[in-house]
């Protein structure tokens, strides 16, 4: 598969924002819509107060609506929960229909071991994937396993980031057990490993890291390659030394993400327009910051 035509590429650094997490809940061949992925979706939508399902198709339709780029990505968690992944594959090619508004990420199964390390590089060389996404409490892993090191200098070779989930989740929140999932695994510390060992490795480290945003802050601080997206939590809820980050230490290291469909854009941006953020700092927020992470743009500020 060839890359996405420049006039769809200018039109999608055009928008004005970019949201660099959204996820499809459901493939086009019905794959996540298992019973088990449906228990936890509804607990999930009990949390968040939002039922919506998403697949790329419906992603699109919105996010052009809304005049908003947007990365979109599901989540291989087969090995640790049994549920049936929506395939990185389907979501590629549906996505390259729409490469004037959707950047599609692609997912691995990290205990695949082999398996995985063939499909980064295939989504990358057939698919056109732009990064990749690991949620490690949902796939119970601890990041910086060596074990895991070969995924990290795959996706490093190919010159595309990797965003971690870190902190708090809202999948399994409330479950019996929590569903199983550990929170343990999402301590973003782990991440500081990966990115003084693969120092050229573009990470982004998902959401204010809630309960070591303090930990999340100092790796950001600390290692050049490593960013955060502000995702899952509605702005006015940001912590106030978040916001001091955001506003002075970390101002070109903070992205914009909403977790849609768990929290829509709109109520992201609203509640955004309402902080005491510098005014030279919102653009890198919405959209400049991303354009550096995802690669779609060179220091001159042209599209790739």
């Amino acid at each position: 598969m060839s890359g996405p035509a420049p006039e769809a590429t200018a039109a999608l650094v055009a928008r004005r924002a970019i949201d660099v997490h959204v996820h499809i809940t459901e493939g086009g061949g019905g794959a996540g819509t298992d019973d088990t992925s449906r228990e936890f979706q509804a607990a999930t939508s009990k949390l968040f107060g939002s039922g919506a399902q998403t697949t790329v198709d419906s992603v699109a339709a919105y996010y052009r609506e809304q005049d908003i780029a947007c990365v979109v990505f599901a989540v291989d968690t087969e090995s640790a929960t049994g549920r049936t992944p929506v395939s990185s594959e389907e979501v590629a090619d549906l996505a390259a229909r729409h490469a004037d508004v959707l950047i599609p990420f692609g997912s691995v199964d990290p205990w695949r071991d082999k398996v995985a390390l063939r499909s980064i590089r295939r989504l990358v060389g057939e698919y056109g994937v732009r990064g990749f996404k690991f949620h490690p409490s949902t796939q119970a892993f601890y990041p910086n396993d060596m074990r895991f090191y070969p995924l990290y200098a795959a996706i490093e070779e190919a010159g595309v980031p990797a965003v971690f989930h870190t902190g708090q989740t809202g999948i399994g929140t409330g479950m019996r057990g929590g569903g199983g999932v550990r929170l343990k695994y999402s301590n973003p510390m782990f991440l500081d490993d990966v990115a003084a060992d693969f120092p050229d490795l573009t990470i982004i480290m998902a959401h204010p890291s809630v309960p070591w945003q303090d930990e999340g802050l100092a790796v950001a601080l600390h290692k050049p390659n490593v960013y955060i997206d502000l995702s899952g939590w509605s702005p006015k809820y940001f912590e106030p030394k978040l916001l001091q980050y955001v506003n002075r230490m970390l101002s070109d290291k903070v992205l914009f993400g909403s977790d849609f469909p768990l929290l829509t854009p709109e109520r992201w941006m609203r509640d955004f327009a309402g902080l005491d953020i510098d005014d030279a700092v919102r653009p890198k927020v919405l959209k400049t910051n991303a354009l550096t992470a995802l690669k779609l743009a060179t220091p001159g500020g042209t599209d790739s």
